[in-house]
């Protein structure tokens, strides 16, 4: 009883926030024990703090090299944190309810929905199961396909390797165990002309984040790409175009030389993984200032809605050109797909922009100020953290406290979502009942 009624005063987006920090501080206590860590002494309170933020986040972002300084037990809690954090606190719970027989009640189900972005309240908890469903089968194939690659190589071990990183790629987190066999935080650059590794990560990366209710269309229509709501039209083009263009500009601006079929993969995967993945076949040091910015550019805006990715997500960056191509064809509406954008769309996207364009620079800010760094380094690590992406130049494993507190709340920004805290923290449903006069300014 005194549960339900903590229940009903808390909003839905709070629940969802407390979920994710309960999740967290049971991971970061997991993580303290001996037992996680290889040479039994125990995570610092920081370091298993950050660790578990960036897991349950889906970041990837790490100050202790995953295979070198975790024990087994210690890896399957991050794995298994990422698990948790890729699929939501709050879908996973429910899922354990549905299992266990329990039935899911009115205010589950909107928290529900909150939590995949779903557009209706109706059919979640069908939508639960399939959502489950769909990432057990796409993550043992990814294990399967990848099992051939890591078994020669490394015998039996190649077993664990492949379910780790399927698990990882498909929930867009990074995390890799490759450490202990081709050096520390090294990700998967010893394996970058392997195309039974390169080309299943990418495809586990691209599945895990168009989003489950696009996998939904895709299951329910197949081909008939008319047959689809304009949401996933949206997610599969905005996607393709980010994947082909930054192939492009990475395969004649960067990886100008060498064999056709290398640049491609280093190209492809370099593209790819940006989209909140975090996991890299290549050097970032040596990319030019170019080439970083286009890599921050891919980290802000993310995956799609209902995925496990993070970023300010790919509807929003294809609301706000649609927005912009309205004002200069001087429409009225926003229309995509033959559908008209609503105005709600419209400023949750331009708030979401603003947001993820601030904050990256405030924290890089900071960051340069205390660590005496760069600020375009700086702004490639916050950007990372607030994207969930877990891409990094190299300079997070040597911050100080107060950098990487920063990086944890962006981290947790990110994954959470911009909005959710924002309605979290107002918690009141407030409609105008009359309006106030209209006065013209002028902008631009």
């Amino acid at each position: 009883m005194f549960l339900d009624s903590i229940r009903k005063k808390l909003s839905s987006f709070q629940i969802i926030i407390l979920g994710f920090l309960g999740v967290i501080l049971m991971g970061t206590i997991l993580l303290m024990l001996p037992v996680s860590v290889d040479s039994g002494t125990g995570a610092s309170l920081s370091d298993a703090l950050f660790t578990a933020t960036s897991a349950v986040c889906v970041t990837g972002l790490v100050i202790r090299d995953t295979a070198t300084y975790w024990s087994v037990f210690g890896q399957v809690v991050i794995l298994t944190l990422i698990q948790v954090g890729g699929l939501g606190i709050i879908t996973f719970a429910a899922f354990i309810a549905m299992i266990s027989g329990r039935k899911i009640s009115l205010l589950q189900r909107s928290m529900l929905q909150d939590s995949i972005s779903a557009h209706q309240i109706g059919g979640i908890v069908k939508m639960t199961g399939f959502i489950f469903k769909t990432a057990l089968i796409i993550e043992l194939t990814g294990a399967v396909l990848m099992l051939p690659a890591f078994c020669s190589r490394y015998g039996s071990y190649g077993i664990w390797m492949s379910i780790f990183h399927s698990i990882s790629a498909f929930c867009n987190a990074g995390f890799d165990i490759m450490g202990d066999k081709t050096g520390a935080f090294s990700s998967l650059t010893g394996l970058s002309t392997d195309p039974w590794v390169v080309i299943p990560v990418s495809l586990l990366i691209i599945t895990g984040g168009i989003g489950f209710l696009t996998w939904k269309d895709l299951t329910e229509n197949r081909f008939r790409f008319r047959s689809y709501r304009m949401q996933s039209k949206v997610v599969l083009v905005t996607t393709l175009i980010l994947l082909v263009v930054p192939t492009l500009l990475l395969f004649f601006l960067e990886y100008d030389s060498g064999p056709v079929r290398e640049r491609l993969f280093l190209s492809l995967f370099q593209a790819v993984t940006p989209r909140t993945a975090g996991f890299n076949t290549a050097d970032l040091t040596v990319l030019s200032g170019t080439g970083k910015m286009l890599l921050i550019v891919l980290m802000l805006i993310g995956g799609s809605p209902g995925s496990t990715a993070g970023g300010m997500k790919t509807t929003t960056l294809a609301v706000l050109l649609s927005d912009a191509s309205t004002v200069f064809r001087r429409k009225n509406h926003v229309q995509m797909f033959g559908r008209r954008v609503e105005e709600g769309a419209i400023r949750n996207a331009a708030t979401l922009f603003i947001m993820y364009l601030t904050l990256p620079m405030l924290g890089a800010a900071i960051i340069s100020l205390n660590e005496g760094l760069p600020v375009s380094a700086s702004l490639f690590e916050t950007a990372s953290a607030i994207g969930t992406v877990g891409l990094s130049l190299g300079i997070t494993p040597s911050l100080g406290l107060i950098s990487r507190l920063i990086l944890i709340l962006l981290m947790f920004f990110g994954r959470v979502g911009g909005l959710t805290l924002v309605y979290a923290a107002l918690n009141r449903n407030s409609s105008e009942v009359s309006q106030r006069p209209v006065e013209k300014i002028m902008v631009g």
